[in-house]
């Protein structure tokens, strides 16, 4: 088997149904690499694709040495695509792009250049251009602006960044929204640069205006993972003893008013109740939330380490060697 050497660059490419645009997308990816001095992959992931895309991916793979196919029987999604392709990939720089050519490759390396450079981790376009979902877009990058406070104007693009940004982020359906946002919040730097959009080539858009409400849900879940993800007790806790609080002052005041005027309140024991029912399920929740935190960070510790034992064995099975403990028969 022919040994893939390290690339500087990888391009991370999903596709799905993208038969019409991939002869035309690789055209231009070969231009553009045969004019850079860094060396680059492309990592195509066929995100379950009905049409001739796996087909055609495997045609052209002679022509084009830096193409590396990838393949989900299935149809998972943009971000285990991405995850599949980082899991593939040689370079310490990653890049996200699509095959639609809305995008064309040769603006690559303006995404890439300020990290090859050392100036950023990570480095995201600013759409150039008319685009279709202008309105969608400009509410859905302000609220994001307004709830994380990250210095760039537009969050889901096209993006280059560092290998070890992918690795320290958390798994979880459509992050690549919010990657900026979870790099930016472990302490990567983030950049912005223009790049041009175009019309779609072939095809057809997958998103519509049901993605609007899933968007606004991920964000707000993004941000309390954000916020109170690692310190659960900190939001449940506070609610528990706040309630614990109204419930101690209302009976206070109605043990006050019942000594002064002889009356008692009802409705006062109601809510002294209810506060003091509700406290002690907050303050439990955060208990129990506080567990969840510890194995979620213990399983994403093993993950990081199954992710590079995957990439290490891929290495050898690449080269031609043995695993480890493994005695290769070539008679």
């Amino acid at each position: 088997m022919a040994l893939r050497t390290p690339v500087d660059v990888s391009v991370l490419v999903p596709a799905k149904d993208e038969a019409g645009n991939l002869p035309l997308f690789l055209e231009l990816c070969a231009a553009m690499i045969h004019a850079q001095q860094a060396s680059y992959e492309v990592v195509v992931v066929d995100d379950g694709s009905t049409d001739e895309s796996w087909a055609l991916l495997q045609q052209l793979r002679p022509q084009y040495p830096f193409l590396h196919p990838v393949r989900h029987r299935a149809q998972r999604g943009i971000a285990e695509a991405l995850r599949t392709g980082y899991l593939h990939a040689r370079g310490d720089v990653l890049v996200f792009f699509p095959a639609d050519l809305q995008f064309k490759p040769e603006d690559i390396p303006s995404l890439v250049g300020p990290i090859l450079a050392g100036d950023s981790d990570m480095v995201t376009g600013f759409k150039q251009g008319k685009y279709e979902k202008a309105f969608v877009s400009k509410i859905y990058n302000g609220l994001s602006r307004t709830l994380f406070h990250v210095p760039v104007r537009d969050l889901n693009n096209v993006k280059a960044y560092r290998r070890e940004i992918m690795a320290a982020l958390p798994m979880r359906p459509d992050f690549h929204r919010y990657m900026i946002v979870m790099a930016a919040a472990q302490g990567f730097t983030v950049t912005e640069v223009p790049i041009p959009l175009y019309p779609r080539h072939a095809g057809r858009s997958k998103f519509g205006l049901s993605r609007i409400p899933v968007g606004v849900l991920d964000m707000l879940a993004v941000w309390f993972e954000l916020r109170f993800g690692q310190k659960p007790l900190l939001a449940f806790g506070m609610l528990g003893v706040a309630l614990f609080a109204i419930g101690v002052l209302s009976g206070l005041g109605a043990l006050s008013w019942l000594a002064v005027t002889g009356q008692g309140q009802r409705w006062v024991w109601t809510v002294i109740q209810t506060s003091l029912m509700l406290g002690s399920i907050f303050f439990a929740t955060g208990l129990l939330g506080e567990q969840i935190a510890q194995q979620r960070a213990e399983v994403r510790e093993m993950r990081r380490e199954l992710d590079e034992l995957a990439a290490n064995q891929m290495d050898r099975d690449e080269r031609g060697e043995p695993a480890h403990g493994v005695v290769r028969d070539d008679a």
